[in-house]
């Protein structure tokens, strides 16, 4: 008898010691708690190519009180800019003040510039070959009105000690940090006047400014050259020699322009590395084939602990329309190259369906990697 309680104590007694365990030692599936899963933070940007500014252009944009609204140019594609947390593109004019001129020495109105910013573009890259077409005066009043509407901008300088306290450019958002870079192949023969300064496609100095953006310990670090043959569909041989050498030196992707038509888009197959040849021009009124189109790069960034990745990347193709082609009823407009046959003259659908059918057949046929189109 005495053994068989003895028996019953030892038995209850495992039994609470068991239940106290189960209570102490969390499941494996308890352990996978929401504090141990890293959190994921992401950053969407968006890319353009050449804000252009001919004497068409400014005409068309006078209203009668002597200001410049360009309001009605950005409203088709304005929702689809403002989609990116940033919104980046070139800004190929200077803004040197009256008497404006287009080509060849580019002088938009100040209102261009807000009109810019309206529409959703948040940083403004100014290194290219047209950034001196007004010299000295030119160059630092286009930093001076950038300033005064808190644009932020990269590429060209006032002086060294400005390069240096803004060059590289950080980006920080959303818990990321990119270093952006831009730099030109030419200032179309135009010395640059001292101090001023502007960014040069220079691997020497370019290798100085990689060492200095790693010392800012980006997540990513985005290249924006101006580089390429004008007119060109295809990238050049000097193109895709800077390609390798700026991803063989720790750049991540590659935003191209200058050639004034769309170029293809690669990405690797590890989705690592993106090289946008050239997205063509935003808007102008260049008249050659395959001018008055190009692609908006959209990419989004994705940042779990301390590995950052290109986790969504697509591009939208759009056109613009001009005055003579819309019966004087608008401005200069980007539109969708899928805009209803409906909302436009039979010049803007012959004009569309050129343009449409030509940059498909060139990203369907060069495009490497899986990059879709985003239709809007």
């Amino acid at each position: 008898m005495k053994k068989y309680i003895v028996h019953l104590w030892i038995m209850g007694w495992m039994t609470l010691v068991g239940s106290l365990c189960c209570c102490a030692q969390p499941t494996l599936q308890d352990t996978v708690t929401q504090d141990t899963v890293p959190e994921a933070r992401t950053l969407r940007l968006l890319f353009a190519g050449d804000l252009m500014q001919h004497t068409p252009q400014i005409k068309a944009a006078l209203q009668p009180d002597g200001t410049y609204n360009y309001e009605e140019c950005f409203a088709r594609v304005k929702p689809e800019i403002e989609w990116a947390d940033v919104a980046i593109a070139n800004l190929e004019v200077t803004l040197a003040g009256p008497p404006y001129s287009g080509y060849p020495t580019f002088s938009a109105p100040d209102d261009y510039l807000r009109g810019i910013r309206d529409a959703g573009f948040d940083v403004l890259t100014t290194a290219n070959n047209h950034c001196v077409d007004t010299r000295r005066r030119g160059l630092e009043r286009t930093i001076q009105m950038m300033d005064s509407l808190e644009i932020p901008h990269l590429g060209t300088y006032r002086d060294s000690l400005a390069r240096s306290e803004s060059y590289p450019y950080l980006l920080e958002k959303n818990g990321l940090r990119v270093v952006l870079l831009n730099f030109t192949y030419d200032t179309n023969g135009i010395p640059v006047q001292e101090p001023n300064v502007v960014n040069m496609m220079d691997t020497t100095e370019i290798a100085r400014d990689l060492e200095r953006a790693r010392e800012m310990h980006p997540d990513v670090i985005i290249a924006m050259p101006h580089w390429g043959i004008e007119y060109q569909t295809l990238p050049c041989k000097e193109q895709r020699e800077m390609a390798q050498w700026l991803t063989d030196h720790g750049v991540d992707h590659i935003i191209g322009g200058h050639p004034h038509v769309a170029q293809p888009l690669e990405l690797s197959d590890d989705s690592c590395h993106l090289v946008a040849w050239s997205m063509g021009n935003v808007v102008s009124n260049q008249s050659k084939p395959n001018t008055y189109g190009g692609y908006m790069v959209r990419m989004e960034l994705t940042k779990r602990d301390t590995l950052t990745t290109l986790s969504d990347c697509d591009y939208m193709l759009y056109w613009v329309s001009r005055p003579p082609d819309n019966g004087y009823r608008h401005q200069y407009r980007l539109l969708s190259v899928d805009e209803p046959d409906s909302l436009l003259t039979a010049t803007e659908r012959q004009r569309r369906g050129s343009i449409r059918t030509a940059m498909r057949q060139l990203m369907q046929q060069h495009n490497k990697g899986l990059i879709r189109e985003h239709k809007f």
